[in-house]
């Protein structure tokens, strides 16, 4: 299984980490063309209106086509692309899922925490930087993790989005339940 790592900023070499550890295939991608070589993709953290204009209009259209059609994970900015709707301030994104969501609603780099949440009915460790928050949850999308009220991971077909950051602490779950989605995909298809 070939996932790839939108390696155009953030911590992608996190997500490589984790991915690696779990077995998979890690490919970096810098360029939209790569895209066609891979089984799934991870987009991290890091700046979402920077993520914009890296991937100019053609690799942003080519990333839409991907991630209609293959299994796709976004944390933190990856989950502001992935949304229908951003706010704070309003940006397009690529509408892969139906969630309305608002960029840095916990405050600034200053007031990143790390949290408890669930996963399922289980804990897990949440780390939070600069997050987003999931405001609107459309009817097709499935609430996977929580902190507190607030929905924080969600899954939406072969889609999925957190607004913390999994490959920061040491709990693999999140990432195993990406690697599982791309998995049945396979399978599948």
């Amino acid at each position: 299984m070939r996932i790839g790592v939108l390696a155009l900023q953030g911590d992608f070499d996190a997500h490589r980490s984790r991915l690696e550890e779990l077995g998979a295939e890690v490919v970096l991608v810098k360029n939209p063309e790569e895209l066609d070589e891979i089984d799934g993709l991870v987009i991290p953290g890091g700046e979402s209106g920077t993520f914009l204009k890296l991937l100019g209009e053609a690799g942003f259209e080519k990333l839409k086509k991907f991630v209609r059609v293959k299994p796709t994970f976004g944390t933190c900015a990856g989950a502001i692309l992935l949304a229908s709707e951003v706010e704070n301030p309003q940006q397009k994104g690529l509408g892969a899922l139906d969630i309305g969501i608002r960029r840095n609603a916990y405050g600034r780099q200053i007031d990143s925490s790390i949290r408890q949440g669930r996963l399922g009915n289980d804990p897990i460790e949440m780390v939070f930087i600069r997050a987003p928050k999931i405001e609107r949850v459309g009817p097709g999308v499935e609430v996977i993790a929580t902190e507190g009220e607030d929905p924080v991971a969600v899954r939406q077909g072969n889609v999925m989005a957190a607004t913390f950051h999994p490959e920061l602490s040491t709990d693999t779950r999140v990432h195993q339940a990406f690697l599982d989605l791309v998995d049945n995909g396979r399978r599948a298809g």
